[in-house]
């Protein structure tokens, strides 16, 4: 089973490298659009990107809409994480 840390981890360096985040903007309470600037198009790419590293599907019956932080981000690749593993 993964880890928190490591969820934190592999979410943050698939972050740099798909968008050029510098680590220090990826803090749990960065706001995805307006401190990181991402836009819808960009949600897209960072749920494509973030499927293909953790190997399940963000959205599954899920509105992304309510992931306004990293660290909502980290908590719902958490629990998807947790229910595929089980």
């Amino acid at each position: 089973m993964i880890t928190r840390e490591e969820i934190i981890k592999q979410t943050n360096e698939a972050l740099q490298k798909e968008f050029e985040f510098k680590p220090e903007q990826l803090v749990p309470a960065a706001r995805l659009r307006d401190d990181l600037g991402l836009d819808s198009l960009d949600a897209v790419d960072m749920v494509v990107v973030l499927e293909q590293k953790f190997g399940v599907t963000l959205r599954q019956g899920y509105d992304l809409r309510t992931i306004v932080t990293l660290n909502d981000l980290y908590d719902f690749i958490e629990k998807l994480a947790q229910t595929h593993t089980n």
